[in-house]
């Protein structure tokens, strides 16, 4: 019974070890553009959520 459980034991370490080498995600070399990233700077637009001093929200009482 001691020899079924090792063997068995075993047998899953090496199918571990077997799926580990064979799931390794391998990396490619990308190619290298040759035109250069143009950065914008953009403004962004300020957008207001708060209400104006003489406008109220509604309270719905």
């Amino acid at each position: 019974m001691v020899l079924t459980i090792t063997l068995i034991l075993a047998f899953l370490v090496a199918v571990n070890f077997i799926l580990l080498i064979f799931s390794c995600n391998k990396t490619t070399k990308k190619s290298v553009s040759k035109q250069p990233h143009i950065i914008r700077e953009e403004r962004p637009t300020l957008i207001s959520n708060q209400l104006q001093t003489r406008q109220l929200a509604a309270t719905g009482s």
